[in-house]
């Protein structure tokens, strides 16, 4: 009994690393004006599968959290810089220029 629940913790952590690979591909792909309805798909498939497990591991009596280390970090978009305005005092400041 015991094996078969480390055995579905071990499928679990895998199935959620797989997961977020797949979401950040499909965020890239999103990012790109791309179809992603295929990973899209496979992720609502590994979900499925990870409910299925996550019932039958409460269901065998394991109700300690697992944890998982990934190396996914969500990414921003970088934000837009205001362009500063010109003005007559920027465009014709002097410039100073180091003589050799």
């Amino acid at each position: 009994m015991d094996n078969r629940i480390n055995e579905i913790r071990r499928t679990i952590r895998a199935l959620r690393v797989s997961m977020r690979e797949a979401e950040a591909i499909m965020h890239e792909q999103i990012n790109r004006d791309e179809d992603c309805s295929f990973v899209a798909q496979e992720v609502m498939k590994m979900r499925q599968v990870m409910s299925l497990l996550a019932k039958e591991r409460t269901a065998l009596g394991d109700h300690e959290p697992i944890l998982v280390n990934s190396f996914f970090i969500p990414r921003r978009r970088p934000t837009r810089k205001p362009v500063a305005a010109l003005t007559a005092e920027s465009v014709f400041r002097p410039r100073v220029v180091a003589r050799v």
